[in-house]
């Protein structure tokens, strides 16, 4: 028989308890999986019985889960029944910062979107901009109370070192060693995590998004920089010192233009929307401008975003070269590229695998900040959960 239990919901801004690991992993599955049966949790985990419904029971009592009826699930034909995270309980804020603007969303337990927000960042010194990040907080939490943990993502490399995680690096912000997930933890009272944006990304579309199933995984970003994520056997990696992921040098031509930092025919010599415009004749702030020149037909911006085209068919072909992903998702504000050059990026795809038939799919997934400020906020779920 099934113990129905009367949930008593936390309370605002709840900290999140303790859990045994048969627990967390027991809510991550529900997460990941949407709706479960109690039987399919347990042959996923290996758990015995006894040990699931504790599990299940520790999840009720703090508001994590909830029942939603019976249904037949697997080979048995028998009814069992079905648990789904709880919705309205334990809320998650995410902010995804770049050095114009702020994005925020709340999302539920299962990453389900509740309320989005964006403004334009006032200053990037890291004081000015922790008191913004903390009214946002303030001003969301009002309307959000269950909001109980808080993820950060930026442009940058985040390291963590004795135990404190560290900004070390980020040259759109013009940080260098910045301790911010303890800054915004004093100033708003949430347990704070910070990451770096692509690794953020690359983990919530493992999660939840386009890689959702798969055991491996490869992410791409193109648009102001090109960035790379990995997931293989169903963990994110992020290298030994927070700089995994730097493709944006793997070389594409030999010779060719300097890419800032004296190397010549990289990726980063021809794919990045400001490099595209300046190999259009434009200035490196007109990409918009040079997007519709070549939509229009004009020879220069054309020739621009075939070269960036072919640029993008290399590091894709490497990707599946160096790591042989069951997939990957390809996604960014520099997407036109991607439209616009596809014989190209295709015809480059194609010669950089030779002779071998690439048994691996490319999703192009629309680019929107939204869903860089949700993967903050899957962030938090996930370092809550320790994963």
């Amino acid at each position: 028989m099934t113990d129905h239990l009367e949930v008593a919901l936390p309370e605002p801004g709840a900290v999140w308890p303790v859990l045994t690991d048969a627990t967390r992993a027991a809510l991550r599955e529900i997460l990941v999986h949407g709706v479960l049966s109690r039987a399919e949790i347990a042959r996923a985990l290996g758990l015995s019985r006894a040990s699931l419904t504790r599990a299940v029971r520790t999840l009720q009592e703090h508001g994590f889960v909830t029942e939603v009826g019976t249904g037949v699930r697997g080979a048995t034909g028998r009814p069992s029944e079905l648990l789904r995270a709880s919705t309205g309980a334990w809320e998650f804020l995410g902010i995804k910062l770049t050095p114009e603007r702020l994005y925020a969303a709340v999302t539920d337990l299962g990453g389900r979107v509740v309320a989005l927000h964006e403004e334009a960042l006032r200053d990037t010194d890291p004081e000015a901009l922790v008191g913004q990040v903390a009214e946002v907080v303030q001003g969301l939490r009002r309307a959000s109370p269950a909001i109980c943990a808080l993820g950060v993502s930026v442009p940058g490399d985040v390291v963590t070192r004795d135990g404190v995680t560290v900004v070390e690096v980020s040259q759109f912000l013009g940080w260098r060693d910045v301790p911010l997930s303890g800054l915004l933890e004093e100033r708003t009272g949430l347990a704070t995590h910070t990451a770096n944006d692509v690794d953020a990304l690359t983990a919530k579309e493992h999660w939840i998004g386009a890689g959702a199933g798969v055991r491996s995984m490869a992410l791409v970003t193109v648009g102001t920089g090109v960035g790379f994520g990995l997931v293989t056997n169903g963990e994110v990696s992020e290298g030994s010192h927070g700089r995994f992921g730097r493709v944006g040098h793997l070389p594409v031509y030999g010779g060719g233009p300097d890419c800032g930092v004296g190397h010549h025919g990289c990726v980063s010599s021809y794919l990045p929307s400001s490099i595209i415009a300046q190999n259009a004749g434009a200035g490196d702030d007109a990409y918009d401008e040079v997007v519709e020149r070549a939509r229009n037909g004009d020879p220069r911006a054309l020739q621009a975003f075939r070269d960036a085209g072919t640029a993008l068919g290399v590091l894709l072909s490497s990707v599946v070269t160096l790591v042989d992903p069951e997939s990957i998702v390809l996604t960014g504000d520099g997407l036109p590229v991607y439209d616009i050059a596809r014989a190209e990026v295709d015809a480059a795809f194609r010669r950089g695998l030779r002779p071998y038939e690439a048994a691996v799919t490319v999703v192009v997934q629309p680019f929107e900040f939204s869903e860089w400020a949700r993967a903050a906020a899957v962030l938090a779920i996930r370092r809550s959960l320790r994963y």
